[in-house]
């Protein structure tokens, strides 16, 4: 499903506006085909000349991918600073970060993003200000940076996140005492993730009407209607087109995501692009290695912002909804609406996927053994002889299959 264009137009203005840009003009292009040299053709360039001059304009967004090239050569005829839509993306990241884990993954995905446009493009970085340097402009103070002294701060930032990465092992490790299944909420950005967070842990994790309000995750706890507990786990918005040098970058981040026990999708049904934006966030869980309409990925389309749909439109969302039973769940996280029955499904939907599972162990396979703890709810342990114990643990279907290959490759 193509996206529409108008609202792809409308989408990149409010990434423009998310980091307090001004927007005075936006229109689209319609290209018979790209120019290598500036992607659009010379009348078009010449055009946009007179309109960025009379307009007095100082930035100017292509949402589109720009070769090193394309950028430079816009940037001297038109005298202003062009980013595209993967520059304004790294630069809404810069500006949104405010962890030191959040803070690397954002130089990281920059530097990756910058290297070759270093060396095909220019000899040096420009003076960074604000987010990651894009919004600077032409000509400014340079840094002593060229490829090997990028690539040296790329791989520092890597030891650094493998140690982020190790916190976060450590703090898996800490709920092995109580191991509460993980929810992690995905969902494209501005689809009121972090609305329904607040709502349902009582937290005041940054929530506004903004494309990458929240970036660094957040994790709180959250009662069940049976009495039971999960932990539930704000992620950053998808996007279409995300770059994949996010995506790469901000792996350690979305690990909760690949370690979840069960995925909120969480969909703006009011937004006319709605369907679009699911299959955009579909396609980024793929790239993380999950398979979002698999047996093995347990999931629940939480479908939000009911209360912004005309009456007859909201019921009809609700009798969808109900239909499809615990699979989708209609809400308002503003108001509060059907946040009971996307409690009672979250449980049902656990419930389900998990199953109480008998197995023994070699007694000496001390790996199997720790990662049965820390993915598990260990029901009994019973130890015959020095060599067998024999466990009865609670599990997820998809670390069942997990588990059942650890075993198998280890004869």
């Amino acid at each position: 499903m193509r996206p529409d264009p108008e609202a792809r137009l409308e989408e990149a203005a409010g990434l423009a506006r998310a980091i307090g840009l001004a927007v005075v003009f936006k229109g689209l292009v319609r290209l018979s085909r790209p120019r290598p040299a500036t992607l659009f053709g010379a009348g078009k360039v010449e055009e946009l000349t007179g309109l960025l001059r009379a307009e007095q304009v100082e930035l100017v967004i292509v949402d589109h991918s720009l070769s090193p090239v394309q950028q430079r050569n816009l940037e001297r005829v038109w005298g202003v600073k062009v980013l595209d839509r993967t520059g304004l993306i790294l630069e809404i990241f810069g500006r949104r970060a405010r962890t030191k884990e959040g803070r690397l993954q954002v130089e990281l995905a920059h530097l990756t993003y910058q290297k070759s446009r270093l060396v095909r493009s220019w000899t040096h970085l420009e003076r960074q200000r604000g987010g990651y340097g894009f919004l600077g402009g032409p000509g400014e103070t340079q840094i002593e940076a060229d490829r090997r002294v990028i690539q040296d701060r790329i791989a520092a930032i890597h030891k650094e996140l493998d140690r982020v990465k190790r916190t976060r092992h450590l703090h898996r490790r800490s709920r092995e005492r109580v191991p509460y299944p993980v929810v992690a909420l995905v969902g494209y950005t501005n689809a009121g993730k972090s609305t329904l967070f607040n709502r349902l842990t009582g937290a005041d994790v940054h929530a506004r009407d903004l494309l990458f309000a929240t970036l660094d995750p957040t994790m709180r706890e959250v009662r069940l209607p049976g009495g039971g507990r999960v932990i539930l786990s704000d992620t950053v918005g998808f996007i279409s087109q995300l770059p994949t040098t996010l995506i790469a970058a901000f792996r350690a981040t979305l690990e909760e995501v690949l370690e979840a026990d069960l995925l909120l999708h969480v969909r703006d049904v009011s937004h006319p692009e709605s369907e679009g934006q699911r299959g955009d966030v579909e396609e980024v869980l793929a790239a993380l290695g999950l398979d979002p309409g698999g047996r093995e990925t347990a999931m629940i389309e939480v479908w939000n912002k009911i209360d912004l749909m005309a009456g007859g439109d909201a019921e009809t969302v609700r009798n969808r909804a109900r239909r499809a039973g615990c699979a989708a769940v209609a809400i308002s996280a503003a108001s509060g609406e059907g946040i009971d029955e996307l409690l009672l499904a979250v449980e049902g939907k656990l419930e389900a996927h998990h199953e109480v599972l008998d197995v023994d162990l070699d007694a000496a396979d001390g790996a199997l053994i720790h990662w049965l703890h820390e993915n598990a709810d260990v029901l009994a342990r019973d130890c015959d002889d020095e060599r067998v114990v024999h466990y009865r643990v609670r599990i997820s279907a998809a670390k069942r299959e997990r588990l059942m290959a650890r075993i198998e490759a280890g004869g």
